[in-house]
């Protein structure tokens, strides 16, 4: 006996003939109604030629039915002569949703693939997992709402700076190391173009220091992190390239997550997001640790007191010599002293933007870069 059919296994030819049937017509008195050549009637009928919108809109005006029923007939069809689910799509989905694979392509991050085997296994090496399911790094996160979840594009960022740090070279770490390193980090502040020594002095001093471009919606700073107990990492992300930006950055990692040991050690991971706002926190909901590592980094810049007290004599009237002398007095740039009065909002944003140099063209030749059109080997570690 043959299996018995559902209806949407039957082609729309069949229930055409049932009709021409019903009517006592020919394919050829259908075809003379529907201004068509007999050939074309023929093909449709027989399945070889699927029903097109003109074509229902012929045989719903012929029938007296809908042109919708004609269409949804071969949809049905159509897709009753396809398998239920295509492995590869799935699975290729699955890998799509773990990482933000084309945006890693064009990075250079992984090789793409027209094989979801050969993928699959480059994502799961990439993001050092066994399989998809398995969570790639644990992070010691710093977010408004949830400290535990990431987005797959900042767990692809992170990972991305992981492989790169263990190709970059640095002296052991040790306190008097860092100790030694933020004196000469210090004497750097005055001046923009001094920027470029920081990545020799963070090696020196046992912190290996990279950067990366981020990826797009990522919104990361920087993050902190251990290769192992004598190997920390700072990855900065440049998504703003101004002077206070850059100097703040460093600094919370520096001070906030390596020198009071707060990323949690080897394996986790401290990120940054949204580190420099636009305009002072009203409820700051970070954990403790985190609001420290922002007072400690300000405070290293320029100390509160200090700017306390300029604010008191000088506020609202802040000239761009008096800022400047300020910055001098400070022993800072001017761009530093902007930004942290942008920040505490008694300078607004849209004024001595000047001040705000851009360091980026000056910090990036001299570290270990991923981005702006510096790619780097996928395998690079």
């Amino acid at each position: 006996m043959r299996k018995k059919k559902t209806a949407e296994e039957f082609a729309p030819g069949e229930f055409i003939l049932d009709e021409l049937k019903e009517r006592g017509w020919t394919q050829e008195d259908l075809a003379a109604i529907l201004g068509r050549h007999p050939s074309v009637v023929s093909s449709v009928i027989s399945g070889r030629v699927g029903v097109t919108p003109d074509t229902a809109k012929g045989l719903g005006s012929a029938f007296g039915t809908s042109a919708q029923l004609w269409l949804n007939l071969e949809a049905a069809y159509r897709l009753s002569l396809r398998s239920e689910c295509d492995p590869s799509v799935a699975r290729r989905a699955a890998i799509y949703a773990k990482a933000p694979i084309r945006d890693m392509v064009r990075r250079n991050w992984i090789e793409d693939s027209r094989d979801v085997d050969v993928l699959e296994r480059r994502l799961l090496d990439f993001l050092g997992i066994k399989s998809l399911s398995e969570e790639p790094m644990k992070t010691a996160a710093r977010q408004p709402t949830s400290y535990a979840t990431r987005t797959p594009a900042q767990i692809a960022w992170l990972s991305r700076a992981k492989h790169l740090a263990a190709a970059t070279q640095a002296a052991p770490f040790t306190k008097a190391g860092l100790k030694r390193g933020l004196e000469h980090l210090r004497a750097l502040l005055p001046h923009a173009e001094e920027v470029r020594r920081v990545p020799r002095i963070l090696a020196e001093a046992g912190i290996r220091f990279l950067i990366v471009e981020p990826l797009p919606r990522t919104r990361i700073d920087g993050a902190c992190f251990w290769l192992n107990s004598r190997s920390p990492v700072v990855a900065l992300s440049m998504r703003f390239d101004r002077i206070d930006w850059f100097w703040f950055t460093l600094m919370h990692e520096i001070l906030g997550h390596i020198q009071r040991g707060t990323s949690g050690g080897s394996g986790n991971v401290s990120l940054d997001l949204d580190l420099v706002t636009e305009r002072p926190r009203v409820d700051d909901t970070r954990p403790q640790s985190e609001r420290t590592a922002d007072q400690l980094a300000a405070d290293f810049l320029i100390p509160k007191a200090e700017l306390d007290s300029f604010v008191a004599r000088v506020g609202p009237f802040y000239s761009k010599l008096r800022i400047e002398a300020f910055a001098a007095r400070m022993q800072v740039h001017p761009g530093i002293a902007v930004g942290q009065l942008h920040y505490r909002g008694e300078v607004p944003y849209t004024h001595n933007r000047e001040m705000l140099v851009r360091i980026r063209g000056v910090i990036t030749p001299s570290a270990l870069t991923d981005g702006w059109g510096c790619g780097l080997p996928a395998n690079l570690s």
